[in-house]
C-alpha cells in the first residue's frame, strides 16, 4: 500500500477498531518503557526490569509502530497519539484525524493546515 493509498471516510472508520485495539497495546508498551526509563536513571533499578527490558520494550515499540505506515496512515503523535488518515474531501487533499482517546473517527483537517485546522467531518 505504501504512502499512496486514500481512504474513504468509511474505510478509514471500519479500520478504527483495529487502530484502537493497536494503540491500547501501544499505549501500555509507551507507559511502561517511560517508566522503566525513568527508575533506571533515578535509581538504576525498576520492578519492570533493567536495560535489557528497556531495550526489548522500544524494539517492541518500533515494531508497533511500523503497523500504521504499512495501512497507509501517518503517524502524527505519539503521546498522545495522533494518526491522520489521507483523503480527499470534495476535491481537496485532507487527513481524517484520530487523536488517542477518542470513541470514533469524527475529525479532519486539510492537508496543508495540520491539527490547527481541525473540524468535523460533515455527516
Amino acid at each position: 500500500m505504501g504512502d499512496h493509498r486514500l481512504f474513504e471516510v468509511h474505510d478509514a472508520r471500519a479500520l478504527l477498531p483495529e487502530v484502537r485495539r493497536r494503540v491500547d497495546a501501544l499505549v501500555e508498551a509507551r507507559a511502561d518503557l517511560t517508566e522503566l526509563s525513568m527508575d533506571l536513571r533515578n535509581s538504576r533499578t525498576s520492578a519492570l526490569g533493567g536495560l535489557a527490558e528497556a531495550k526489548a520494550l522500544q524494539a517492541r515499540l518500533d515494531e508497533m509502530l511500523e503497523w500504521f505506515p504499512d495501512q497507509g496512515i501517518e503517524l502524527k503523535g505519539f503521546a498522545p497519539l495522533l494518526i491522520d488518515f489521507p483523503a480527499e474531501l470534495d476535491g481537496v487533499s485532507v487527513r481524517l484525524c484520530w487523536l488517542e482517546g477518542e470513541p470514533t473517527l469524527d475529525w479532519y483537517h486539510r492537508t496543508d493546515l495540520g491539527i490547527a485546522g481541525r473540524r468535523r467531518l460533515p455527516d
